[in-house]
């Protein structure tokens, strides 16, 4: 989670640098709002996308594990399996 950290940091800083520069520039304030809006606008997307391709990489380590928690079991049944038939046939 360490680059999460780091990804939401400079996702912060981003946002605040763009809001000083806008709020600095010698614009209306009609206009210094607009780009305001557009800049949180932006940065939503932009969060948006970053979840996005996180939640993507969570789920695919997901079905990754439960894939191998599956092949996991089939084995250890397969094992058992045998194990019990050569257990009958050695005593019976």
């Amino acid at each position: 989670m360490k680059s999460g950290k780091v990804l939401l940091g400079v996702l912060a800083g981003v946002a605040v640098g763009a809001l000083v520069g806008v709020l600095l520039a010698p614009d209306k304030g009609s206009v210094t709002r607009k780009k305001i809006s557009k800049k949180g606008d932006d940065l939503v997307n932009s969060v948006k996308e970053k979840f996005d391709e996180l939640l993507d990489n969570v789920t695919k380590k997901v079905e990754e594990v439960k894939e191998e928690v599956a092949d996991i079991t089939q084995k250890q049944k397969s094992s058992t399996k045998e194990a019990k038939k050569d257990a009958q046939t050695t005593t019976g």
